[in-house]
């Protein structure tokens, strides 16, 4: 179940609708989709992909998005520091950043217009849409572990555009 960081306030939420309200009234959707598909640490792109097609494709269709991919990390990942670090640096997409969580758990890092700065704590059944030119980073940490599927109007995938803003290193360990 997702949780809300508020970091102004030190403040956790864990109502659903009470998160799902505070992050729609800035832009972020999030939804509850069914991850029940029990998958191997190892499970390749295709099999994660095919195991959530009954979601993600309706969906793709409905609103125009021609790919997806797989993000699948476990402590025993090559280059898992590498991975986390380009992933934790505060960046934007020209294209919205969806993310279904099917396993594990990550946190994104929301840095908002007013720059009061939030934490989203996502796992299996979380669904997440972050607009385009949203400032965000993403953390691994503290497990290690997480598959989730990532969607895109962009066939280049994932391209980050760091903002060198420094605000980031205020908050990742």
């Amino acid at each position: 179940m997702a949780k809300l960081f508020l970091a102004k306030t030190n403040e956790t939420i864990t109502d659903f609708p009470k998160i799902k309200e505070y992050l729609n009234a800035h832009k972020i959707m999030i939804e509850k989709w069914e991850a029940n598909t029990k998958l191997a640490d190892d499970a390749d792109q295709e099999t994660i992909l095919a195991a959530y097609a009954h979601e993600l494709k309706p969906f793709m269709e409905k609103y125009g998005y021609p790919t997806a991919d797989v993000i699948n990390v476990t402590p025993a990942t090559p280059n898992l520091q590498a991975i986390r670090e380009k992933f934790m640096k505060e960046h934007r997409h020209s294209d919205d950043e969806i993310r279904f969580f099917v396993d594990g758990e990550g946190i994104f890092w929301f840095h908002l217009d007013n720059d009061e700065v939030i934490a989203v704590t996502c796992n299996a059944g979380d669904f997440m849409s972050v607009p385009k030119n949203f400032r965000h980073w993403f953390d691994l940490h503290p497990k290690y572990f997480v598959k989730a599927i990532r969607i895109f109007s962009n066939i280049e995938g994932w391209v980050p555009h760091y903002t060198n803003s420094g605000v980031d290193a205020s908050y990742n360990p």
